[in-house]
């Protein structure tokens, strides 16, 4: 990735990160019915921010639509807004920032970006004109009389710090002035503005006007400044902006670089400069309130954290993997396992513990909380009850529970397609659940919980649930049941409903289908290593899990043999692995084979059974069983013999033999372990289900 690349997956991922900011921001408002002045100073930074790094990167729609929310937050910053306009502004901005949203996207698949935002700048103009009771006409400038426009040396650097240095001299002279951009002491952002376009000072008074005058007459480094005078009913809109020079009457001065110094004292002068500005901020902190000292500390402690691409945690997680097994080939090597030696096993065994703390760092770096995906759903869930007229509440549980990244972006969609599910045929409308004496209001409940072993993302609804007999109606219409209709239980009603294709739903809609797309979120979790589970009850709700890993390539197993074949059972499904002597009774029940113990049948699996293998343990009580679980579920699966415990690096099935569905048989993937051996890694909850 050259650095031009580097730069513009950055600016990429910046802005989705303020988006989703923004988005959080507007919900929050909405609920409150009102924009507090927290609320309108981040909106105002937040479209700031992508206004500075579009420019940067030459996106000028993306500027230009940037700068018009700004300028609409800078009035209503400055002027207030009455109530009865909050939820007009909040439809106005997202719209806006839905539009800046797509030209991300444009940006990331390499399209060109919208030329006509000419239809936005009216939008915004027609809503000013609106808040501020005023026709097109009567827009003018009633606040300020003068503006003196600032423009810097070139590449002298450091721009908003020295356009600080001038607002702190006039503040201690006592100067009435507003000055634009505002927040230069600690938006370095801002300094690329003002080099685009100026730095600009505000003066009420005339007074004002003639001391700011002679500060920046006497300021070395402006290149050149303009006097604007706006008491000819100029638009303030054109204030801020680069001024056409033929509406305005402007007074400009050339500083001229007269060079009498060398280069080398030029930048000794720069840094007296800095010194001096740095003084002035360190005053400024020092008599600030505490609250604004603790939001400075905040910044600095943020500097702490770095944005990683995720290609090079890809990259040192397949590395860390090559480690495990490197490590597992010294451990199995004949040569060091024959010297017997104290301090070779001493130093084996530290190398174990510092490989096993190191893989749980690697694999913590590709950690992330799931409350990124469930906070874009409270959009979804906005727009939607607008759409449809359905009041329905959303409830997050677990969003700090974190799982891996590439996990993350893969279960995304799945649960957006859930909750448009749930939003367009799960939750009735707001008549047929007065009639079914529900609460008008709906209920969608996100949920995270790490058991251990794995993650589970539940995504549940209080709506009117599956019906069995429509499931089964268009089943059977579709020609997908293979026996009586009275012998399917429900749980195997449910399964049908996520084959490819299936819907209950007899028209669709331009948001889902319930069942439409439903095979797309069981392939996606199952991609992952996870899988579906679906529980309704009609009338009542929905309720669908995701049953996840909690990382993809390293887990600890227990190796066993089947004939000539080396398999690896997770550890985290393993409760006992126990002889079959004559002590424990082996019966026969339904045609499955099962052991008593513990007061309890368990039934066996036959490893070499289900995959055709030729054992070397014939009889029950010549082999080993393992007791493993899933869930609320227990079964003993048969082998020949147990190796002992691995750290099994797990690759993927090559993606030839998917057509013959390893994972329902049971494979998860493969490993290889340091002998150079492949051994096949068992998914425990398939085998259980294919009893």
């Amino acid at each position: 990735m050259d650095n031009n690349d580097a730069i513009l997956e950055m600016y990429i991922f910046e802005a989705n990160e303020l988006l989703e900011k923004l988005d959080d921001i507007l919900l929050q408002a909405e609920e409150r019915k009102e924009f507090d002045g927290n609320c309108i100073n981040e909106i105002f930074r937040i479209m700031h921010t992508i206004k500075g790094s579009s420019a940067m990167m030459s996106f000028n729609s993306l500027t230009e639509v940037a700068h018009k929310i700004e300028d609409l937050f800078f009035y209503v910053r400055e002027n207030g807004i009455q109530p009865e306009y909050s939820e007009q502004l909040v439809n106005l901005t997202f719209k806006f920032t839905d539009f800046i949203r797509s030209e991300v996207i444009n940006i990331e698949e390499g399209r060109g970006l919208e030329t006509n935002i000419q239809p936005y700048e009216d939008n915004i103009k027609a809503f000013l004109d609106l808040i501020s009771g005023k026709t097109t006409d009567e827009v003018k400038n009633d606040k300020f009389s003068k503006v003196i426009k600032v423009e810097f040396e070139d590449d002298l650097g450091m721009e908003n710090l020295r356009a600080f240095y001038i607002v702190n001299r006039l503040n201690k002279k006592g100067v009435n002035f507003t000055y634009k951009p505002e927040d230069i002491k600690t938006d370095d952002g801002s300094a690329q503005e003002i080099v685009s376009d100026g730095f600009y000072l505000y003066f009420t008074d005339e007074s004002g006007f003639e001391e700011g005058l002679k500060d920046v007459q006497h300021d070395s480094n402006i290149k050149t400044y303009e006097v604007i005078d706006l008491t000819d009913n100029i638009d303030d809109k054109k204030v801020g902006a680069k001024q056409d020079t033929k509406v305005t009457k402007t007074v400009t001065r050339e500083v001229k670089n007269t060079e009498k110094v060398a280069e080398a004292n030029s930048e000794v002068k720069i840094e007296k400069i800095t010194a001096n500005i740095l003084n002035e901020i360190k005053e400024e902190v020092r008599n600030a309130p505490t609250s604004s000292r603790s939001d400075s500390l905040s910044k600095t402690l943020k500097q702490d954290l770095i944005t990683v691409s995720l290609s090079k945690l890809d990259n040192l997680m397949d590395l860390m993997g090559e480690i495990v097994i490197s490590e597992s080939v010294i451990e199995s090597n004949k040569e060091i396992t024959e010297l017997n030696s104290d301090e070779v096993n001493k130093n084996t065994r530290e190398l174990r513990k510092l490989t096993d703390e190191m893989q749980d760092i690697v694999m913590s770096l590709r950690l992330v909380p799931v409350s990124g995906v469930f906070q874009k759903m409270k959009r979804i869930i906005r727009d939607m009850s607008k759409e449809l007229n359905k009041d329905v509440g959303l409830i997050l549980v677990g969003e700090d529970v974190e799982v891996d990244k590439t996990i993350v972006d893969v279960i995304q969609d799945p649960i957006m397609h859930l909750v448009r599910n749930s939003m367009d045929h799960g939750i009735e409308t707001k008549e047929d659940r007065l009639n079914r004496r529900k609460s008008t209001k709906g209920t969608i409940t996100l949920s995270a919980f790490n058991t251990g072993g794995e993650i589970q993302i539940i995504v549940e609804d209080d709506g009117q649930g599956f019906d069995t007999k429509t499931i089964l109606a268009k089943a059977k219409k579709r020609g997908l049941i293979n026996k009586p209709e009275g012998e399917y239980s429900r749980k195997e009603i449910y399964q049908l409903v996520m084959l490819p294709g299936f819907s209950t739903n007899d028209s669709v809609t331009e948001f889902s289908g319930r069942g439409v797309g439903m095979d797309v979120v069981k392939y996606n979790v199952e991609k992952v290593g996870g899988n579906v589970v679906l529980d309704s009850k009609d009338g009542v709700g929905t309720k669908i899990t995701f049953k996840i890993p909690l990382t993809l390539t390293i887990v600890a197993g227990l190796q066993v043999t089947v004939g000539d074949t080396d398999f690896i059972i997770p550890i985290k499904n393993i409760k006992q692995s126990f002889i079959a002597d004559n002590n424990k009774t082996i019966s026969i029940i339904e045609g499955k084979e099962m052991i008593y113990m513990r007061g309890k049948f368990y039934p066996i699996i036959k490893i070499h059974e289900k995959f055709g293998i030729t054992p070397k343990a014939k009889s029950i009580r010549d082999g080993i069983l393992v007791l493993v679980e899933y869930g609320d579920n227990e079964v003993c699966l048969f082998v020949d013999d147990i190796v002992g415990e691995q750290q099994a690096v797990v690759k993927p099935v090559p993606a030839l033999y998917n057509k013959y569905k390893l994972k329902e048989s049971g494979i998860a993937g493969c490993s290889v372990l340091g002998d150079g051996n492949i051994n096949v890694v068992l998914d425990i909850e398939s085998l259980i289900e294919s009893l």
